[in-house]
């Protein structure tokens, strides 16, 4: 019989420590965008990178289909592959709070965080940019470690209409995000990476999991589109 091992940097259910993570409800998610469009607005994201996308799939027969939305972010894993990845300690997670986060000062855009990642949640920054210095290096989801810092919700939470998104410290047993995850049942995305996400999904199907995470294959979301109201493929 194989043993359960724990990570020895571990920080949920530590006493004295905070462990912030998400819970995206996903029978509360509308697919407005407007979560996506929160995100490029705080941080400048260019132009076809994301640091939280709103992929769906078309499912049913037509005329009786519907759209099925999979938001997607980095899941500040507490063993995250990213920071044993990189060479130059670029990446990093925080003791406190468990945020994964970027030293760009570091990055030297090898992109072996990239290569590690198994939910697709870094990118590589342009060399050329409009309102900031900071390019030619890999960028992803902070959790908004800014504003959380300043008691503020992340953008994307603060923005989401349906409250699809609740953040918090899961180390806390009267936060929101501590009675979600161990009242209800909960799905996070790759257990089997071993990777200890926390993002949490509720009315997740692991076998509808992994839309979009191709995200930069957007013909794969043409396809389920066209399978779906029966069009001739080209």
């Amino acid at each position: 019989m194989s043993e359960l091992l724990v990570s020895n940097i571990e920080t949920r259910g530590v006493p004295g420590k905070r462990r912030f993570a998400m819970v995206i409800d996903l029978r509360r998610c509308i697919g407005c965008d407007a979560c996506m469009t929160a995100c490029k607005a705080e941080y400048d994201v260019p132009l076809g990178v994301f640091r939280t996308w709103v992929p769906y799939r078309v499912v049913g027969t037509y005329p009786n289909v519907r759209k099925q939305f999979m938001p997607r972010l980095c899941n500040h894993c507490d063993d995250p592959p990213c920071v044993r990845s990189c060479p130059v300690g670029a990446t990093y997670k925080m003791e406190d709070g468990g945020f994964v986060l970027q030293r760009y000062e570091r990055c030297i855009g090898c992109k072996a965080c990239m290569a590690s990642c198994p939910y697709n949640a870094r990118f590589m920054l342009p060399k050329n940019r409009t309102y900031t210095d900071i390019h030619s290096v890999v960028d992803k989801c902070t959790f908004c470690h800014h504003r959380v810092m300043n008691n503020l919700a992340p953008a994307c939470v603060q923005t989401c209409i349906g409250r699809s998104r609740i953040f918090g410290d899961l180390n806390d047993p009267n936060s929101e995000v501590s009675h979600l995850v161990n009242t209800l049942p909960t799905q996070v995305l790759r257990p089997e990476e071993g990777t200890k996400p926390h993002v949490f999904y509720i009315g997740l199907d692991r076998n509808t999991s992994e839309i979009g995470r191709g995200i930069y294959s957007a013909p794969e979301v043409l396809e389920e589109g066209r399978n779906a109201f029966g069009a001739v493929k080209i």
